[in-house]
């Protein structure tokens, strides 16, 4: 079933954090995780099988900074179709057939309006002409930058386009603009689902996507941290457990969110205690449901 109309239908689970769960294999901090699409293929492809076999129906490529500004601090911007084509690649053999492969597609990073609407554009065409079922623009604070993105991926794919910013505590994002300002301008530029991301935890975010809700008609996406990391032992720990997690996701789905999935500090566990959770409500007697056939 095509994606847009399932959202219409039903909640979609997505998948939980791709970062986190690969510092947590050993990958070091300072590495370029989108890299790792073509020289540890086979461990990116771990994480979305992991994901998919919890219960999620969207995964994400590994391509959130596969864009030429910040693999250039890599030495890596002349491979930005081959990144993002292999994470689309990737994440489609986890897929089997049976998830939506979403394209990541992060901010580029600070001085780099000047080209923001050409990265996004080289990017998002990569994603599209690999096969990406709809593109994921996600985690954006500032309105503008978001905005490019969505004119990039308009001008080169007619593929859903689901536009999550990172509200503040506040639900705010950069220069205090608050989500009757956004929620109402991203619709206006032609977002098919919107939604927030990561922020400072599920609470704030249930939060903000209330306040989104009573502004559009169109569907909502929430992906929350599993909180604010502490640092222990030299590793960061999120407060938010699985079962924290799932009750926080019964909130989003009454503030009317109908795709919910995690950011970072989310792992398997987490996604799987959501989709417990929301299989629960739906059918309370029915059990772990792990996908749909698309």
């Amino acid at each position: 079933m095509k994606f847009l109309a399932t959202l219409q239908e039903r909640v979609v689970v997505a998948d939980g954090a791709m970062g986190t769960f690969l510092f947590s294999l050993g990958v070091p901090r300072e590495a370029c995780l989108e890299e790792l699409n073509l020289s540890r293929p086979s461990l990116v492809e771990q994480v979305h099988a992991e994901y998919r076999a919890a219960g999620a129906e969207v995964l994400q490529t590994n391509t959130f900074g596969a864009n030429a500004p910040r693999l250039a601090a890599h030495g890596l911007e002349s491979k930005v179709a081959n990144i993002n084509r292999e994470g689309v690649r990737l994440a489609r053999a986890a897929a089997g057939g049976s998830a939506w492969v979403a394209g990541s597609v992060g901010p580029l990073g600070p001085g780099t309006m000047r080209v923001a609407r050409d990265s996004f554009r080289e990017q998002i065409a990569a994603l599209a002409d690999a096969g990406a079922d709809l593109i994921l623009l996600e985690t954006f604070r500032e309105l503008s930058e978001l905005g490019e993105a969505l004119a990039a991926a308009r001008s080169v794919c007619d593929l859903p386009v689901v536009a999550q910013v990172s509200p503040d505590e506040n639900g705010n994002l950069l220069d205090g603009i608050p989500p009757e300002e956004f929620a109402q301008q991203i619709a206006a530029w032609g977002a098919d689902v919107l939604g927030c991301n990561c922020g400072t935890g599920p609470k704030g975010i249930a939060a903000t996507a209330r306040r989104m809700a009573a502004l559009s008609d169109l569907p909502l996406a929430a992906q929350p941290s599993a909180g604010l990391p502490v640092e222990l032992d030299g590793r960061l720990r999120y407060p938010c457990s699985p079962e924290e997690f799932s009750s926080a996701a019964l909130s989003l789905l009454e503030s009317g969110v109908r795709l919910i999935g995690g950011c970072c500090g989310t792992t398997p566990d987490h996604i799987r205690a959501v989709r417990r959770a929301l299989d629960a409500v739906s059918q309370p007697d029915a059990p772990l449901r792990t996908g749909t056939a698309l």
